[in-house]
Order: C-alpha cells, then structure tokens, then sequence
C-alpha cells in the first residue's frame, strides 16, 4: 500500500530536472497563466514585498506570488526591493491563484 503522500512526491520533479527546463525557459509573468502546471520556467523582475508565507513579485508584465521555503529564503539574503532571477515551478491551484514554487533564486546584480 501507498500512502498518498508517497505517491504525489513519486510524481515530483528533482530541482536539477527543474533547473534544467527551466534554463530553457525564460517567461514574462503575464505568459504563466497559459503554462501548465509543473512547468519549469526562470523569471526576473522585482520582488515587492513580503506577504505571509509568500512573496509578491513583479516581472513588468503582471504580478505572482512566490512560494519560497524559509531555508531558501535565509540563504539568498534578498529583500523586497531587489532585482532577481528566479526559478521554479508553476503551481496552479483550484481555489487560489497560480503562483511559482521556487526552487533558486538569487540577486541580478545589473
């Protein structure tokens, strides 16, 4: 028997899978919305500001949230403000908006 647990992570994809596609595909914000989910993409822009347990970010074509893990977050030493690049994964929901799981981020220095 399978918990369900173990079979949704089964289906997850490895951050090096992620980082891969997603070097190949470079979005705007406002492109997301006709992504399926799970797609690795890498974005820069603007992170906005901090939210609860999410980070608002904005490309220049529209605004996404985040979803950054704490541990993640700590290490990159970014703030609202701040011109990065970020890769993850589109994660669309059934009762809230799409937003990326962030698997890399980091400052773009120019």
């Amino acid at each position: 028997y399978y918990s369900l647990s173990l079979a949704a992570g089964a289906w997850a994809k490895d951050d090096h899978i992620i980082l891969q596609e997603a070097a190949k595909n470079h979005v705007s914000v406002s492109a997301i919305a006709k992504l399926k989910d799970e797609t690795a993409v890498t974005l820069k822009g603007m992170l906005l500001k901090h939210l609860n347990e999410t980070y608002e970010f904005s490309g220049g074509t529209g605004v996404i949230l985040l979803d950054i893990d704490d541990d993640l977050w700590k290490a990159s030493n970014i703030k609202a403000g701040d011109k990065v690049q970020v890769v993850g994964e589109v994660d669309t929901h059934r009762y809230k908006p799409t937003d990326i799981e962030v698997v890399k981020i980091e400052k773009v220095l120019k």
